[in-house]
């Protein structure tokens, strides 16, 4: 798959939330850019790609919003709604809050979210100026194996 296939499925999976084996979404991810930690800096709204994970869901139950980036060393993870519609950073959730690294993943260097207090990395690749795919990694999020896969989208 190159770029410009890889792009046109991302909005279609986005748009459709249909469930997607993860060797389609493995696929969509390998031709995505590879991006730096400065990309990631600023607000960014979220939801998922579902793959059959058990996380699939879970993040709407919890009214995740996004994830704020506000430097290299001030990420919020888990940027979620309270009863009255503001935005808070759910710390208890997310097991306190994260920083940017870049990372080696499948063989390639990419901005990478990790928690501060799991251990668990978001790794992001470029769909273009205002979209990321992420790919949550980690010993207590793989399942079978399996990825739990979602999109930023720049506020």
């Amino acid at each position: 798959m190159d770029n410009d296939k890889a792009v046109a499925t991302f909005f279609e999976l986005k748009e459709s939330q249909a469930v997607s084996e993860p060797a389609h979404l493995d696929e969509l991810w390998a031709a995505l850019e590879p991006i730096g930690r400065d990309f990631m800096i600023g607000a960014w709204s979220g939801g998922e790609l579902p793959s059959g994970h058990k996380m699939d869901g879970q993040l709407e139950l919890a009214r995740w919003h996004g994830k704020t980036f506000n430097s290299i060393y001030d990420v919020k993870p888990l940027v979620c709604r309270d009863d009255d519609g503001n935005l808070y950073s759910n710390q208890e959730l997310g097991k306190g809050e994260a920083s940017l690294w870049d990372v080696q993943f499948r063989g390639e260097t990419t901005a990478s979210m990790v928690y501060d207090g799991q251990p668990v990395i978001d790794h992001f690749k470029k769909v273009d100026d205002t979209h990321v795919m992420g790919i949550m990694n980690g010993k207590t999020s793989l399942v079978r194996d399996r990825h739990f896969y979602f999109y930023l989208e720049r506020e």
